[in-house]
């Protein structure tokens, strides 16, 4: 969440950012936060005074009694009850203000970079790079959903019939190709330098607020709710809750991880061509990485990631796309978001793979997350994650690119994985 010190600090250039959102009435919100903070600050003042009051007069009762002058003492306890009356009072205000504080910090998104372009969808994202050749099929080529019938690889019929629309059965060489996939993937993360983590699949609501998907995506998540769980959106919630509540030591920076999961998401969104298939799905494999960086460096860790994202896409020869997205495509928790996005020749349209972002101190802040520098200074870090990768629609592209009369290609850097060549 926002820190409200940089708010006053910075108040006009927090107003800017958050119309990039499209938010207009950014400056009553920003107002509205820092008379709480006033209200905040005027009563944990007030709090303070009459508690040190309180322990003066505590003083001076003890004295008195020692020196048996009994009657002024109990002539001053009355002011000692009054003020641990009025102290209650005090702290139960201040507890009402400091929870109102924090609500609204939390529904307020993040300020996006300045490099962010204005906009309202996805229309007016900014294309950064494209490439790769996009594939020319052969005439009787069709897309996944046909080919998966075709080599019996993935069943949805099965998928809705234990558990219901959006979460489909791999099977035979379908499944190995998606293990090969995950192990690839999580391979490659590690020869770049990033630590595998096994993480839970649930997490509790804290874990929620840490990262942000609380309250803003509570209705896009599984809720057990005896439990008051959330099953796992993406595997960035319960690895960079591994470090809520943590101050690293500098020479503990920087931290990289990866971690492979299921995920779950309730929205699979409008039925149509768009979501047909692999196209979006409740449950789906990701590979994710997740980085936390002193903010000077947290930028080029971008960089980096996104490299990586790149590095995955050519080794596969898929051709693709990367998108800075605008104010108003953004997530919620980001400050700057690149997606990428790859060629699917049968659909002839682009699908979403992967998401980078940077978001700052905007969770660090909500996770308590900060490390000590040489001068035993505690600061808030910068965390960053991205997919790398999502794997339903790569197996979309996959299938669909490298189809021809004969059955599907397997990329090359996966036949050690999968142990065929063909489907």
């Amino acid at each position: 969440m926002l820190q409200v010190n940089n708010i006053l600090a910075e108040k006009e250039k927090y107003v800017a950012g958050l119309k990039k959102r499209n938010i207009n009435n950014a400056t009553a919100l920003l107002n509205e936060v820092i008379q709480l903070d006033e209200s905040r600050k005027k009563t944990q003042q007030e709090l303070d005074s009459n508690l040190a009051e309180a322990n003066t007069i505590a003083k001076q009762i003890g004295a008195l009694m020692k020196q048996g002058r009994k009657e002024e003492a109990e002539q001053i306890k009355t002011r000692t009850a009054e003020l641990k009356q009025l102290n209650k009072e005090l702290a139960d205000r201040l507890n009402e203000i400091q929870s109102e504080l924090t609500h609204k910090l939390y529904n307020i998104p993040n300020v996006p970079h300045e490099s962010v372009p204005a906009g309202t969808s996805a229309d007016d994202n900014e294309e950064i790079k494209k490439a790769g050749e996009i594939p020319q099929l052969h005439g009787q080529a069709v897309p996944h959903w046909d080919l998966i019938k075709k080599y019996d690889i993935i069943d949805f019929d099965l998928g809705v019939k234990i558990a219901g629309a959006g979460f489909p059965v791999y099977k035979g060489k379908g499944a190995r190709l998606q293990r090969a996939l995950v192990n690839y993937f999580l391979d490659e993360a590690v020869k770049a330098g990033y630590a595998e983590v096994q993480p839970p699949i649930v997490v509790n609501e804290a874990s929620g607020y840490g990262t942000g998907q609380l309250p803003d995506k509570e209705g896009q998540m599984y809720h057990v709710q005896a439990e008051n769980l959330y099953l796992i959106p993406t595997a960035e919630v319960p690895i960079t809750n591994l470090y809520r509540d943590v101050i690293l030591n500098e020479s503990e920076l920087p931290v990289k991880n990866v971690g492979f999961t299921p995920c779950f998401r309730r929205e699979a969104g409008s039925w149509g061509a768009h979501v047909r298939g692999l196209n979006r799905l409740h449950q789906f494999d990701k590979v994710e990485i997740v980085q936390i960086r002193k903010p000077e460096e947290s930028y080029q860790a971008l960089n980096e990631m996104c490299a990586h994202v790149e590095h995955l896409l050519n080794s596969l020869n898929l051709p693709y796309r990367i998108l800075k997205l605008c104010g108003g495509d953004m997530g919620f928790t980001s400050a700057l978001t690149y997606d990428f996005e790859v060629y699917s020749a049968a659909q002839e349209k682009w699908l979403e793979v992967s998401s980078v972002s940077n978001f700052e101190t905007y969770q660090a802040n909500r996770l308590k997350l900060r490390y000590k520098d040489e001068n035993k200074k505690s600061i808030l870090l910068h965390t960053l994650n991205g997919s790398a990768m999502a794997l339903p629609r790569i197996m979309a592209a996959i299938l669909e690119n490298n189809q021809d009369e004969n059955g599907i290609a397997i990329p090359e850097v996966l036949h050690m994985y999968t142990g065929f060549e063909r489907i």
